[in-house]
């Protein structure tokens, strides 16, 4: 239930709440605005916790993928794994400082995009793999939405 909690908030909630409250005591651009957050919390956050977990071997990954007693091979792939997401985390941590917004939500958008376009596909899925492609669908697809607009803003001048 805990890693239900942990990445429903992390990648639904707390990016709309702190948008929302960015809004209403700023106001600004929707658009960039949630979209900071959304990579705050849903690459930064969420990649650099699920990072942690996976070096230090207390990660679901394996559990995820269905492996009750990973190999070594599959514990190695897995801090592998961890470690590429502690860097794109550490990243998203950054995107509340201008300049670091957009690199992070690219780096970060494309990885979680593609992950979950990857997962899609896979029958018999459990709980916590379903939750994961569908989140990382979900930050994946704002994140990429927010750095097109970014991007397509900066290129119009």
């Amino acid at each position: 239930m805990g890693y239900f909690l942990v990445v429903i908030g992390q990648t639904v909630v707390l990016p709309l709440l702190s948008g929302v409250i960015e809004l209403l005591i700023l106001g600004g651009d929707p658009i960039l605005i949630l979209g900071k957050w959304w990579v705050f919390w849903g690459v930064g956050t969420r990649l650099f916790v699920a990072g942690i977990a996976q070096v230090s071997g207390k990660g679901r990954t394996a559990e995820i993928l269905g492996s009750t007693a990973p190999s070594v091979q599959e514990l190695q792939l897995t801090r592998e794994l961890g470690t590429a997401n502690i860097g794109m985390g550490l990243a998203g941590l950054f995107a509340l400082i201008p300049g670091w917004t957009l690199p992070a939500a690219i780096a970060g958008g494309v990885f979680l995009l593609i992950a979950g376009l990857m997962h899609l596909p896979k029958k018999g899925k459990n709980a916590q793999e379903t939750v994961a492609t569908w989140t990382d669908l979900i930050v994946g697809i704002v994140v990429v939405v927010f750095a097109i607009r970014v991007v397509s803003g900066a290129i119009a001048g």
